[in-house]
């Protein structure tokens, strides 16, 4: 099994982590932080059942551009 979280990045530099299929939601100031703290989460929300397998991290990034 895998588990998706969807990632956007902060305007303070942090980042936000949401689970798409489990109630799971967590946040680090850096990005090894972030993985540090899902992985915790995850574990903390499966602690008496099966974990998953994987745990994917999608990073949305969203840019704005100036037109001419």
């Amino acid at each position: 099994m895998e588990i998706v979280f969807s990632v956007n990045q902060e305007s303070d530099g942090g980042f936000v982590a949401e689970c798409l299929s489990h109630d799971i939601f967590t946040e680090g100031d850096s990005w090894d932080d972030l993985r540090a703290d899902v992985q915790e989460a995850v574990n903390g929300y499966f602690y008496d059942s099966t974990h998953p397998n994987r745990i994917r991290l999608h990073l949305v990034r969203d840019e704005v551009l100036a037109c001419a």
